[in-house]
């Protein structure tokens, strides 16, 4: 059965509420001081079930909105989710300034479809009644309720043109296209109370996506987890609830105090709460004109907060002009692209314009911002999927991070990624996919970078991969990504933890190469009885800077040795210890520091750091005062 939301607009006394009763036998105001005072003042809610002319059977939901300007924050917790409105306007008063009011918000809430409703027709002469019709035409021609969206008199008294209003309400529901139930699901909670023996409950209009009994969500905007222990759709029980259906879901796992209206239950660790949104902001006809950094109040679904307007490219926005702005939230809310809002003059409170929200993950100010801001309002999903990796240039996003900034499910982003993948436009690395000509870019920079380091350190074969990586701020995953691209190109090569350019090792003068080989010559003929580094330093031509890189390159190529702070030896020296130690086993398995002093000829001072080095390299173990040779 196909659900359609319908909500009503219009003055105070224009008789919302006694049309919805006449419609659904259901009386919409359920507090008592509505009832004492004859006015609605909350939102309420009734059902309707219509036949269509297919044989189908339509189930309307009805929201009715307070009239009276004093509620209008009210209206807008109600209408927020609507599939069309039913303008309410009296036969003996015409249109009156809320009726400007809620017409304004319904188009600029971006509602499509509704019906024009001239209520107490009963109460005027068929020569009023037609000039009423009249004005009313005029003032709504050219929108989306002028013609031929029609204009219906009826009496909720007498029941007259009741019957022309159900036919035309199920032509107008039998249009609406269908919410995506199987979308990601969001509920904005209007209503939270206690029912004695079930606890706490929500209720409010399911937007997107379907809610399960039994199911885990997530509150926005704290991230409490709640499990949804029954659920009811339309004032029915029921095993879920679809996009566009009336919901009241019973929580478990948390108390009414918790709760309260603006909040909104999503899917679990799928969303993040924002407090800054990128728009396109349209400001009414009638209203003064907008400076920026004004503050506003937003209204958003059932949410309201205090937003600051911080144009873009502007320090002015005209009355009836379009703009691209960031608003800046007071309280963190959970908003989505393609997210409509309304905003409302600090004070005096009274409705100025509204718009759409852009980009509900905004990165800081950029020089092409309204560039991408154009691509966000008007662009297909393709093109808008591709401006998002763009824009977070070889760093990427991740698939999850993509679902929390568009809100589209991970099925629908991959179908819309599919192309630009196989044209080469965006490169996939496992679970990130980043914009290709970024990749190409940071190719390039990581090769400049070790072309550099080589320049600078002539004597040394590379550069270190963390080193590298930190230079060109890349992800590992990225960074990893890219020099396995380098390498399969050719392009650098991997020795150990350096990189380093194809066929470059060190590179040196002649007084380097002389000194390198004096050092290991003075290593080489000690055998191991070495001398001290920095005399064997001491003695060559190059300074102690370029003496130290030697040293460094004859350790990382293991043709030195260092086994303590101050010992450094020949590994020729220490390959003929080892076979010495292997013949000394044949004698006798255990062997002392005496013992060792006189098969090595050595003093004490070489003695125990030999002995020591031996015992990390599993040649021996020591026991008590001895080692073990294994």
């Amino acid at each position: 059965m196909k659900s359609v939301i319908v909500g009503t607009a219009g003055h105070i006394d224009h008789g919302k509420t006694a049309l919805v009763k006449a419609l659904t036998g259901i009386d919409a105001d359920r507090l008592e001081e509505e009832k004492r005072r004859g006015i609605t003042i909350d939102i309420g809610f009734a059902h309707l079930e219509l036949p269509t002319q297919e044989g189908n059977t339509l189930r309307l939901g009805f929201i009715d909105v307070p009239g009276h300007e004093r509620f209008v924050r009210n209206m807008l917790a109600g209408i927020g989710g609507i599939d069309l409105v039913v303008l309410v306007i009296a036969a003996d008063e015409s249109i009156k300034p809320q009726t400007r009011e809620h017409f304004d918000i319904c188009r600029l809430l971006s509602v499509r479809r509704g019906i024009t409703v001239l209520t107490k027709s009963d109460l005027v002469d068929p020569e009023t009644l037609e000039v009423v019709r009249l004005e009313v035409e005029e003032f709504l021609r050219g929108s989306f309720l002028g013609p031929p969206s029609p204009i219906i008199p009826v009496s909720s008294l007498t029941g007259a043109g009741l019957d022309r209003l159900k036919q035309e309400l199920a032509k107008a529901a039998a249009e609406v296209p269908p919410r995506d139930s199987n979308a990601l699901s969001r509920l904005p909670i209007d209503r939270v109370f206690t029912m004695k023996g079930f606890g706490t409950v929500v209720t409010g209009t399911l937007i997107s996506g379907t809610i399960r009994k039994e199911e885990e969500l997530e509150v926005f905007p704290h991230g409490q987890r709640v499990r949804v222990r029954g659920l009811q759709v339309h004032g029915q029980p029921a095993d879920h609830a679809l996009a566009g259906q009336r919901t009241a879901l019973n929580l478990a796992s948390v108390t009414k105090r918790d709760l309260s209206r603006g909040m909104m239950l999503a899917p679990l660790e799928t969303f993040r709460p924002t407090s800054r949104v990128d728009v396109k902001l349209s400001l009414l006809s009638s209203v003064k004109p907008l400076k920026d950094r004004a503050r506003v109040h937003l209204h958003a679904y059932t949410s309201e907060t205090i937003a600051t307007v911080v144009l873009y490219s502007k320090k002015l926005l005209a009355p009836s002009e379009d703009a691209f702005a960031q608003l800046r939230l007071a309280e963190s809310t959970l908003l989505l692209p393609g997210d409509r809002f309304i905003i409302r003059q600090f004070s005096p409170l009274v409705t100025i314009g509204g718009g759409v929200v852009l980009d509900a993950a905004p990165l800081p100010r950029q020089p092409a911002q309204e560039t991408f801001l154009k691509v966000m309002d008007s662009g297909d999903a393709q093109t808008i999927l591709r401006a998002r990796i763009a824009r977070r240039q070889h760093e990427g996003l991740s698939l999850s991070q993509l679902i929390a900034e568009t809100g589209w499910t991970k099925q629908v982003i991959e179908t819309h990624l599919a192309q630009p993948i196989r044209q080469g436009h965006v490169l996939r690395l496992g679970d990130l996919v980043v914009h290709t000509p970024a990749i190409e870019g940071l190719k390039l920079f990581i090769a400049s970078v070790v072309a550099d380091f080589h320049k600078t350190h002539p004597l040394v074969r590379g550069i270190g991969k963390e080193e590298l990586r930190e230079q060109v701020h890349a992800s590992t995953t990225i960074f990893t990504a890219v020099i396995d691209l380098l390498l399969h190109e050719k392009k650098l090569e991997i020795d150990g933890d350096l990189v380093h350019l194809p066929g470059r090792g060190v590179v040196m003068k002649d007084d380097e190469a002389q000194s390198k080989k004096i050092i290991e010559m003075a290593f080489a003929s000690a055998g191991l009885k070495v001398p001290a580094l920095k005399d064997v330093l001491g003695g060559l031509k190059v300074d102690k800077t370029r003496a130290q890189k030697i040293v460094t390159l004859l350790l990382r190529d293991k043709i030195l040795i260092k086994i303590s702070e101050d010992l450094v030896f020949h590994r020729i020296a220490l390959d003929d210890l080892r076979r010495r130690m292997t013949a000394e086993k044949e004698k006798s398995p255990r062997i002392d520091i005496a013992r060792f002093k006189d098969l090595t000829g050595v003093t004490r001072k070489y003695a125990i750091p030999l002995l020591e080095y031996l015992d990390r390299e599993h040649v021996t173990k020591r026991v008590g005062d001895e080692r073990v040779i294994l």
